[in-house]
């Protein structure tokens, strides 16, 4: 059985570092203090790096993901929205932005707000300061 290396102390807690490198087949060592590499991906559950690595594999095709796994395309948006939250990174709800979009669309169809003033708004994903609000 393949075991993880462990990324904390068990004890106390505190971040580990590797000290010693042997080669499998030859068993010779390298010994020192060696820091790990810094990314977000290793924070990562098993289960979660299997799911990034397939959907680096697809090319983020969700429905290539959709296909491998078996489920829906719901529960791979789910899937890797949950992936991006625990690495650390923020989700976007991309249902709401598409209905700010339309809003925003509308508001400038009916003269609301300024052509400037609407693709501001949707560059900046629908974010309004206070100030602007209704503003043409």
């Amino acid at each position: 059985m393949e075991k993880r290396m462990l990324k904390e102390c068990p004890v106390c807690g505190d971040s580990l570092r590797v000290r010693v490198f042997q080669c499998a087949s030859c068993q010779t060592r390298v010994e020192g203090v060696f820091e790990p590499p810094q990314s977000r991906l290793l924070s990562l559950s098993r289960k979660d790096l299997e799911f990034a690595e397939l959907f680096i594999r697809v090319r983020g095709n969700i429905k290539e993901v959709e296909k491998v796994l078996s489920v829906s395309y719901p529960t791979v948006r789910s899937m890797l929205d949950g992936v991006i939250e625990r690495m650390g990174y923020t989700v976007r709800n991309e249902q709401l932005s598409t209905k700010r979009r339309m809003e925003i669309i509308e508001q400038l169809e009916k003269g609301v707000i300024t052509a400037e003033k609407a693709a501001e708004l949707l560059k900046s994903g629908g974010d309004e300061d206070e100030n602007s609000a209704d503003s043409k």
